[in-house]
């Protein structure tokens, strides 16, 4: 909860929602003064574009001075300035944001368009109010919330978290690269919410709900109480959560299930060990190419290697080769993917690196000199064909023996491993199975690329669904191939750090999950609550059924019934079935698919007690 900061192409941060009452008629005059100043800017370029160019060009700036004279608009601001006390600067985004969301909302294509001309004027008056400053992220000062059209991944990792309360996006889907750097800064995030932020002004109040996926503006006092109190609940969740994370994650019948991080970068690692995890289970290695104007160096890659193979030490940690994708190509590559028409099913990933073998040979050469310091794997990422795994782990041989001959030290034994993320790695993969030393089931793109909707659009959101039957079959494909040659398989998607799949996961046979390392100690709840035979139970039941609707919501109810704290419950009815101080009830769930009778305990926590 907090001020909205909503970042256009000049990125303006309103400084504050109210002014003194004894300052009201300052404000106003400082606001007629900044408008006076733009009306003769405006008419400046008017004269100038009219006799450069032609009267027909010089009717745009026109038609701007007439909007920035419009009695209704100009009332409206001086109104809020002297009814409610706001500043100049918040009146006008909040009137001018107003006007601009009418004029799209009115279904007439040329007068949306005028809107921009209202934008403009705002991004106008603002520049003059605020003495010509703008305020962009790195420059924070105070908490806000921050909304945007879109932000890349680049920007995502810039973010300061000291003043960065959360994030939402117009654009985007909970799978994209820039949510998944979300979760590792851990910064609450929500994306896709579709064209919103026209009726949007910086300052007001937000609130940014991540795990229902919603952002409320301007929200009643009410509203806020049940947030707090929300807020307050997830905190004493978390505090006991917190006592998991020294625990080994073992199954109530014993068996060991290890549980790694993802991670996006190297300071990353101390979040891991933090929270328990066996190690790392995926290395994301794209950071050192999203910042910076140059090319990595092999000392830039060594050092980021090391400071996290060091702080692991016997711990495993998973180095995933350079997986640049369509939405996180940085500027100084991009011509390499300009002829693209479909960059999703073009040169991407392991694709990228076997056509630029020079840079591909940098980062292997850091990999392998960084490994002698700790228990090093690489792995390789969109692996689609046997003939690209061996061409790539050919190389690997080459850079090994150029280091021999230099008489530099690295790690010769050192285990190559493959993402699985395609349909073809899946159908293959007896094949693989018998050349790779461990696999990976990167459920993100895996989903992607089977059901064949962009993880990042959301209107084909509704289609992406880990919980597909499809997808169950294909997990329980590469287990099968991989017991078959006695190859370790890891889940390393935002499939495994979801609670909800961890009993199936562990009944279709996994034992190795690899998750975001806030999500750890709540798989590792799960895990201590239950048994391998019941896990086996609940995915036998989980792959009989045939949708991916009702794989979801049954997999929610036996999560409720395993760990009822860990379910977010909406829109739930509730029937009390006695009366306090036992506080039992029946929660039904928000399309009525499952019920529970639980009781809340004196902290408010839920107790299961029947389904």
């Amino acid at each position: 909860m907090g001020q909205a900061l909503v970042l256009g192409s000049e990125n303006f941060r309103i400084p504050r929602k109210f002014v003194g009452r004894d300052a009201v008629e300052a404000e106003v005059h400082r606001f007629r003064t900044s408008l006076d100043r733009v009306c003769r800017d405006i008419e400046n370029h008017e004269i100038l574009v009219g006799e450069q160019l032609g009267e027909q060009y010089a009717a745009i700036f026109s038609a701007h001075l007439q909007l920035a004279r419009d009695p209704r608009l100009v009332g409206e601001v001086e109104t809020l300035i002297t009814r409610d006390a706001y500043s100049p600067e918040y009146a006008v985004s909040r009137t001018l944001r107003r006007f601009a969301e009418q004029m799209q909302n009115l279904g007439d294509k040329y007068l949306a368009e005028r809107a921009l001309d209202i934008f403009d004027l705002e991004k106008r008056l603002l520049r003059e109010l605020l003495g010509q400053s703008r305020e962009e992220l790195n420059n924070l000062t105070a908490p806000v919330i921050v909304l945007a059209h879109d932000l890349t991944p680049g920007e995502t990792a810039m973010l300061n978290t000291d003043f960065v309360l959360g994030f939402a996006t117009e654009v985007g889907g909970h799978t994209s690269h820039t949510a998944i750097l979300a979760g590792a800064l851990e910064i609450p995030a929500v994306v896709g919410l579709g064209r919103c932020l026209a009726g949007v002004a910086g300052g007001e109040t937000v609130i940014l709900d991540g795990d229902h996926g919603q952002v409320l503006i301007d929200p009643d006092e009410a509203t806020l109480e049940r947030y707090r109190d929300s807020q307050a609940r997830n905190l004493r969740v978390s505090e006991r959560l917190e006592s998991l994370e020294t625990l080994e994650s073992k199954t109530l019948d014993g068996q060991r299930v290890h549980i790694f991080g993802n991670i996006e970068f190297p300071e990353e690692v101390q979040h891991c060990i933090k929270r328990g995890a066996d190690g790392v289970g995926l290395y994301r290695t794209e950071f050192l190419y999203l910042g910076g104007n140059q090319e990595p160096s092999e000392e830039d890659h060594y050092q980021a290697y090391c400071q996290v193979l060091q702080a692991c030490g016997e711990r495993p940690v998973v180095i995933r080769t350079l997986d640049i994708g369509a939405d996180k190509i940085p500027a100084r590559i991009r011509d390499r993917f300009a002829d693209s028409q479909n960059p999703m099913l073009g040169l991407r990933s392991i694709r990228l690196s076997l056509q630029s073998t020079p840079l591909f040979k940098v980062q292997l050469r850091a990999i392998l000199r960084a490994a002698v310091y700790g228990n090093a794997r690489v792995m390789f990422p969109l692996v689609s064909s046997l003939l690209e795994f061996r061409q790539a782990k050919m190389i690997l041989m080459d850079v090994m023996e150029d280091l021999e001959d230099a008489g530099v030290e690295f790690k010769r034994d050192l285990p190559v491993g493959m993402m699985v993320e395609v349909p073809s790695a899946v159908i293959l993969a007896e094949e693989f199975a018998r050349e790779v030393d461990f696999f990976s089931i990167g459920t993100n793109d895996l989903i992607q690329y089977t059901l064949a909707c962009d993880r990042s659009d959301p209107s084909v959101a509704n289609l992406y669904r880990s919980g597909d039957p499809a997808i169950l079959r294909m997990i329980q494909t590469v287990l099968k191939a991989a017991e078959k040659y006695g190859k370790p398989v890891t889940v390393c998607g935002q499939m495994s750090s979801d609670p909800r799949f961890v009993a199936l996961l562990l009944g279709l046979g996994l034992r190795q999950l690899s998750a975001t390392p806030h999500s750890i100690p709540r798989l590792k709840e799960v895990v201590r609550n239950l048994s391998i035979p019941e896990a086996e139970r609940i995915a036998r039941h989980a792959a009989s059924l045939d949708l991916a609707r009702d794989v979801e919501h049954y997999l929610l109810g036996e999560l409720g019934r395993i760990c009822p704290d860990l379910v977010v419950w909406t829109n739930i009815k509730i029937c009390f079935h006695n009366q306090p101080p036992s506080w039992r009830c029946w929660l039904w769930s928000e399309k009525e698919t499952h019920k529970q009778l639980v009781t809340l305990n004196r902290d408010g926590f839920l107790k299961q007690e029947r389904t």
